[in-house]
């Protein structure tokens, strides 16, 4: 069995968060999610996932964070560089960094081992591996939520926050992600910055992601793979209000 090493990210960006500020915080890892600091609960199901060795906590504000953490041997707290892309291309260029990577967030407060185990299983072997739920699957689920999807031939996408890098080869798709960090939100920018063949393919919908994302690989020469996640709660991360009283109505039993 493999043994991962999971990448937790909790930096913040530069300036106030409002959203933060509405919990009573100023650190968007640090808002309370069902009773705890929303940051525990993704730590938390990593250290019990058995297929994770070590969990890596990355932050600016390592000092802050570091009471809302489990106490246990095999978490670290790091510092973060100042955007995930810059983040994980140091990593990445680290010679004592230890393969496969995990890598998910501090706002992914629905994370469970069950997940973590599903993706793990499945995203061995490749360079990246992306975690992803397809929109049927969830609103089959949740009959209102609002998420940002990709749409393809086949079907419509959200990211689960949750990744793979399987070797330092994986830089060469961060350094693409580095280039559009600042629209990450906005999907199709990532793929126009492959190209105008792949763009227009997406925005016909005459290819499926698997295609997509094999022309992406040939392009950047990496085995890229999707991870459909069985369980489609994955792609529910606390990034607004809405999200924090879903969150908070799924873990109380109540959506």
């Amino acid at each position: 069995m493999n043994r991962w090493t999971a990448l937790l990210l909790a930096g913040s960006r530069p300036g106030t968060d409002p959203f933060a500020q509405a919990y009573g915080t100023n650190l968007k890892a640090l808002i309370p999610v069902g009773g705890m600091p929303m940051i525990a609960r993704p730590a938390a199901a990593l250290l019990a996932a058995p297929d994770i060795d070590r969990v890596r906590v990355l932050t600016q504000q390592p000092e802050r964070i570091a009471d809302a953490l489990p106490d246990d041997p095999r978490l670290s707290l790091e510092l973060s560089g100042v955007t995930i892309a810059a983040t994980l291309e140091a990593i990445l260029a680290d010679p004592s960094t230890r393969y496969p990577l995990l890598v998910t967030t501090a706002d992914h407060a629905l994370l469970d081992p069950q997940m973590i185990a599903d993706f793990c299983g499945r995203a061995a072997g490749v360079d990246v591996a992306i975690g992803m739920v397809e929109r049927r699957a969830l609103t089959a689920r949740l009959a209102v939520t609002k998420r940002t999807w990709l749409s393809f031939r086949g079907g419509a996408y959200s990211g689960a926050n949750l990744f793979a890098f399987g070797s330092a080869r994986a830089t060469q798709a961060v350094a693409l992600w580095r280039s559009v960090e600042q629209d990450r939100k906005k999907g199709w920018r990532m793929i126009a910055a492959l190209g105008p063949a792949l763009l227009l393919g997406a925005v016909l919908r005459v290819r499926t992601i698997d295609q997509t994302l094999e022309a992406v690989g040939r392009r950047l020469d990496l085995a890229i793979r999707k991870v459909e996640l069985a369980n489609p709660l994955a792609a529910v991360d606390v990034d607004k209000p809405e999200d924090h009283a879903l969150v908070t109505a799924i873990l109380e039993g109540r959506a």
